[in-house]
């Protein structure tokens, strides 16, 4: 008897520890709302924060890298090496806001080096070799002829900088108009641009009149920080003059200003396809023309860290 009830006393509290653990469930979703809720009021009034005249500043990026040794790992075709890469991308900001008009500076870099050292070949290079090489600075400067729209002009470089500097070298000079209707994206169309390229190879790079196209959306969400930008320019001699770049990047807080981040960007330029085939490919073609090559999509990636300030 005394094991009997024993057995249903033990019953009894698990049955009564499961209808806890359920109205402690039936708890926790009203204060989830909640918090989605406080949450929804406190972006709120972040937007009318970032509405407000005067600098913001700010900058966030990745960084990401690994390093690796193999001694006798027969299974790979080096089995003795040292390999490993390293790279950052930095997304900075320093954005003007006023009630006559707006003034926009962004700068973006993305840096990387990869090592491939095979202890076994002596003459191999056992350093670190640039692997990928964006800068791309802008200033946009606009004159409010409404709450949405402003005539603008804008100014924009990119080149290289662990490489050939400068060699090409692109920089956009152009008016027109900016359209902004909502805060944190900026539409610029600029029918007025000349674009100056600059290179030794003058044979294949040159520089033209055309329109220019930049949309630019940046965002911070609490722990996520966002932006993509898009920077089109159409030759109005050639499209083989023509270009386009669209970058992207994401990051996530989680501690302070740690996070994980994630970058990848597209890229389409006919002239510096031509350039590599005839100057730079593993077997180069110097008869090659803008009719003879496929112009390849230009592409690349970067997983890692993240910062934020």
């Amino acid at each position: 008897m005394k094991r009997l009830l024993f057995a249903m006393a033990i019953f009894a509290c698990a049955l009564g520890t499961a209808q806890t653990a359920e109205e402690i469930k039936s708890e926790m979703g009203p204060k989830k709302d909640s918090i989605a809720a406080i949450q929804g009021r406190v972006n709120a009034l972040q937007a009318q924060l970032d509405a407000l005249p005067g600098w913001k500043i700010g900058a966030f990026g990745t960084i990401g890298g690994s390093l690796s040794n193999f001694n006798n790992w027969f299974a790979q075709g080096i089995p003795n090496n040292n390999s490993g890469s390293i790279g950052f991308t930095v997304n900075a900001f320093a954005n003007q806001q006023e009630e006559k008009f707006f003034w926009r500076n962004a700068a973006n870099i993305n840096l990387n080096w990869v090592k491939l050292d095979d202890k076994d070949d002596p003459t191999d290079d056992d350093g670190f070799r640039e692997s990928t090489d964006v800068f791309n600075i802008s200033s946009l400067y606009g004159w409010k002829l409404s709450d949405k729209f402003a005539i603008s002009a804008l100014g924009e470089y990119r080149t290289t900088l662990l490489s050939n500097f400068n060699d090409p070298g692109y920089l956009d000079l152009g008016v027109g108009g900016t359209w902004t209707p909502i805060t944190d994206l900026v539409v610029v169309i600029h029918p007025l641009n000349y674009n100056f390229v600059f290179s030794d190879e003058d044979t294949i790079f040159n520089s033209s009149l055309g329109a220019k196209i930049v949309a630019d959306y940046t965002k911070k969400l609490g722990p996520v920080s966002f932006k993509s930008n898009l920077s089109m320019f159409q030759s109005y001699e050639s499209g083989d003059l023509s270009n386009w770049t669209w970058t992207n990047s994401f990051a996530y807080t989680l501690w302070k200003v740690i996070g994980v981040g994630f970058d990848f960007g597209l890229r389409n330029n006919k002239q510096e396809t031509l350039n590599y085939i005839v100057n730079n490919a593993p077997v180069t073609d110097p008869t090659a023309t803008f009719d003879t090559i496929d112009n390849e999509l230009q592409t690349y990636w970067t997983f890692g860290l993240s910062y934020s300030f």
